[in-house]
């Protein structure tokens, strides 16, 4: 699908389809999401350009994802999507930037785009030119992942305060922690893990771009316009340390609550040992009158069969006292 953004006596001119040359030609910003063949003609015979392939769009050397043709700038990185829904994932994205215009292609829908886009229609001259469109999306883009990881470390902060609560608690009355509250806590973890290793990739790729563009300045960004660059390189850098800081910190707590989880399965395993031990000597009286000799005289008893029952509770209740006594369980 192919929608362009132009800006036309102070107002915004929003159009869907494939344009002609000339309303190509207007537009400050055209995005295009899942392009088809003809929207990728028309858009290159417009503005003469030529659109990168998705497979082209996927290869991760730099040269092939940060590079100038003739007057126009072709940008390349990996964004992260979906991570409202669930369903997240990483996409690339290029960006195209000339003179004429700005060219995104995507298949996939960041929710920094579809923000931008509305913000776009309530703020027209935020599509004036193509350099200031693509530096106020990538603004938008930043504000996005700052929400994000800010989302995420207040979810680790709940998840990692009610585990150590929980542990904490349960460290006073000996009982085990619940085995669905910490695999909740390890789901938590794991998720915070990959969506910040992901807006890490997402900000590398954007620290690559704005280093690109700031060295191609002249030629592809407006000298009002400059400014933003060195506003946007402090917040990528900013929240490249934010994201190694909930990176660091998840390690930590993934250690900890793994460390929980095997002093549960160590309590649990002490359990079962002292039961076993207190069960070695009945068992052992047991065996003995159950062996086959001729001569046993408690056999021939009536008070044999109780006193060899008594004699087995006795034995068993005894290390249980003793091992009650030396608080191993």
């Amino acid at each position: 699908m192919m929608t362009s953004y132009a800006v036309l006596d102070g107002r915004l001119a929003l159009r869907d389809g494939v344009l002609s040359p000339e309303r190509i030609a207007e537009a400050a910003w055209i995005d295009l999401l899942n392009p088809t063949p003809e929207e990728e003609r028309a858009v290159q015979e417009a503005l003469r350009l030529e659109i990168p392939t998705r497979e082209e769009m996927q290869e991760i050397e730099s040269s092939s994802r940060l590079y100038r043709e003739e007057e126009a700038l072709f940008l390349t990185a990996n964004f992260l999507y979906g991570v409202e829904g669930g369903d997240y994932g990483s996409t690339p994205i290029t960006f195209v930037l000339s003179n004429q215009a700005l060219v995104t292609v995507r298949y996939a829908t960041p929710k920094a785009f579809s923000v931008f886009a509305l913000r776009c229609q309530r703020t027209p001259t935020l599509v004036a030119t193509p350099d200031g469109v693509m530096l106020h999306l990538f603004e938008q883009i930043v504000d996005r992942l700052a929400d994000v990881l800010e989302r995420l470390g207040a979810d680790m902060d709940r998840a990692s305060s009610a585990t150590f609560r929980g542990a904490r608690a349960k460290a006073g009355s000996k009982a085990t922690l619940g085995g669905d509250h910490l695999r909740d806590t390890l789901i938590t973890l794991g998720l915070v893990g990959e969506v910040t290793t992901r807006a890490s990739e997402t900000l590398l790729g954007l620290s690559r771009i704005l280093t690109f563009v700031g060295a191609e300045k002249s030629h592809a960004v407006r000298k009002e316009n400059q400014v933003l660059i060195k506003t946007l390189v402090r917040d990528v850098r900013s929240l490249v340390d934010h994201a190694k800081v909930l990176n660091d910190k998840a390690q930590f707590l993934l250690d900890a609550v793994l460390g929980i989880v095997n002093v549960e399965q160590s309590n649990i395993i002490k359990t079962f040992t002292v039961a076993s031990v207190a069960l070695m000597p009945p068992t052992l009286i047991a065996s003995i009158y159950g062996m086959n000799f001729q001569y046993m005289p408690e056999l021939s008893q009536s008070w044999g069969y109780p006193a060899a029952l008594g004699l087995m509770v006795v034995s068993a209740l005894l290390p249980i006292v003793y091992f009650k006594r030396k608080g191993w369980f």
